[in-house]
């Protein structure tokens, strides 16, 4: 059946996701249907390419998996995202709770804290603000997803969201590729979603609409116990939200001095892993086939953004003794939080990979690299497409360079395009279509805030679709007629 039997297998993979079905049953058996279809060995297709490919993802991304999920716990359980919550609280207020909203969920995600554990914490803030300033409690999802799911996620330069990692490996750059494009589409995504929100605060405020009642204040325990919300949160991103139960929470918070600290560690030590250590290292060992025969330029983003969130782990347990008396429960949730998610991710994958071997999948291929605009618009295509079928960034982004990225890597370097600029499109492709009605984010989102698709949803596609798309549109401008930058 060649193309149709592709169509089919993955129809049926993202029906039953959306029927609460798990990725780890459904990614492999749909696998099979789509080999099938083509006529091609089962059992070669399932062991061969589909684990071989699952089990390179979690070769490469466990560890940013493991310490980025263990590093949310912690900071979490020490009470340290509270701090940084109320903090954000007191210095804004209600008058402006919107703005307060979004950088609170800015500096959480910038700092590397787990996107489900700044849910469980932004969502009760908002309420409270959006109370007091009788604002409507439906256009609280938006403002959480603009501060932490949009520009902390794919464009601010050094983000060590598991997103922005992804690419490096196959265009050789670093966490902080094409800086100005991603500081120029940060700007544009905030600014966009900030001038939608205030205009919709202003609308209901003129409409004499408050804050309202809806089916808000939802309990935090009873949303993560949710297995639908479970399996599709763990698809989405790299936190099981079922762990946010486990370890024990802090009754004293922090001064808000030690609770970012710790965030400026990930940032700091970032930044000088990637510009001015590893540059200078010689690691010609990693050519050798006992190290992978590799090199410092594929894998040196990775060992950034592990040094950094390392280090961070480390100074934010020795700060926070005392607040974390169950340390060794704290940290045992945190690593389980990384299972599920780089598992159901790498299950993706390996479909992906099965898909990508099959001969009608070269229709596909010819079909995305034959779409003008050159290489930019091309990938955006593809991994935006992808994105949006998974229902996850990571997973589509993955896909989409796993099957072209070397094709893509070639044809910049025949017109002398950046790979960084490769990288920086990329990642911000996989952060827009994504945010569809069944990704697990989404979902969570909307029964944390206790709003509805039809409350809620329609925010959340300007702030987090068509802000990053419009800044998606800026970048390929900009890296097309001036480079990287």
């Amino acid at each position: 059946m060649g193309l149709p039997g592709i169509v089919i297998a993955l129809g049926a993979m993202i029906w039953m996701a959306f029927r609460g079905w798990s990725i780890l049953l459904i990614a492999p058996a749909a696998a099979l249907l789509a080999a099938a279809t083509a006529g091609q060995p089962l059992l070669a297709n399932w062991t061969q390419v589909f684990m071989g490919s699952a089990a390179g993802f979690v070769a490469q991304f466990f560890p940013l998996f493991l310490l980025g999920a263990l590093f949310g716990k912690l900071m979490d359980d020490s009470g340290s995202v509270t701090a940084i919550a109320d903090w954000m609280t007191r210095t804004l207020g209600p008058r402006r709770a919107m703005l307060a909203v979004v950088l609170a969920g800015a500096l959480l995600t910038y700092g590397g804290v787990s996107l489900f554990v700044a849910f469980f914490v932004l969502a009760p803030m908002a309420h409270a603000l959006f109370r007091a300033a009788d604002i409507p409690h439906r256009l609280m999802p938006a403002a959480i997803v603009l501060g932490t799911s949009t520009f902390t996620m794919s464009a601010l330069p050094g983000t060590p969201a598991i997103q922005n990692a992804i690419p490096m490996p196959f265009f050789s750059t670093t966490p902080f590729a094409a800086p100005g494009l991603g500081i120029v589409a940060s700007a544009i995504m905030l600014a966009f979603g900030m001038w939608w929100l205030t205009r919709c605060e202003g609308a209901a405020r003129r409409a004499g609409e408050g804050y309202g009642v809806g089916t808000a204040d939802a309990h935090v325990d009873e949303v993560a116990e949710r297995p639908l919300i479970r399996e599709r949160a763990s698809t989405a991103r790299e936190f099981d939200p079922a762990e946010t139960l486990h370890g024990q929470r802090s009754i004293e918070a922090p001064r808000i001095v030690v609770a970012l600290l710790p965030l400026a560690v990930v940032i700091g030590v970032n930044l000088v892993m990637s510009l001015v250590v590893l540059p200078r290292i010689d690691a010609a060992y990693l050519g050798l086939p006992e190290w992978g025969a590799t090199s410092l330029q594929a894998v040196g983003g990775v060992w950034s953004v592990i040094v950094a969130l390392t280090a961070a782990i480390v100074c934010l347990a020795l700060l926070n003794l005392r607040r974390l008396p169950a340390l060794r429960d704290s940290m045992g949730a945190g690593v389980h939080a990384a299972a599920l998610p780089v598992l159901s991710v790498a299950s993706l994958v390996g479909f992906g990979s099965v898909v990508a071997a099959l001969p009608g999948f070269a229709l596909v291929r010819d079909w995305v690299l034959s779409i003008e605009g050159g290489p930019l618009v091309s990938l955006a295509v593809a991994t935006n497409v992808l994105s949006a079928l998974t229902g996850s960034a990571s997973g589509g982004l993955t896909i989409a360079l796993d099957a072209l990225g070397g094709t893509y890597l070639t044809r910049a370097l025949e017109i002398g395009l950046d790979p960084a600029v490769l990288h920086r499109v990329a990642v911000m492709s996989a952060g827009t279509l994504d945010t569809l009605p069944h990704n697990g984010a989404v979902v969570t989102l909307l029964a944390v805030c206790g709003a509805t698709h039809r409350q809620s949803y329609g925010g959340i596609v300007v702030v987090g679709i068509i802000g990053p798309l419009l800044a998606l549109a800026a970048v390929i401008a900009l890296g097309t007629l001036a480079g990287s930058f």
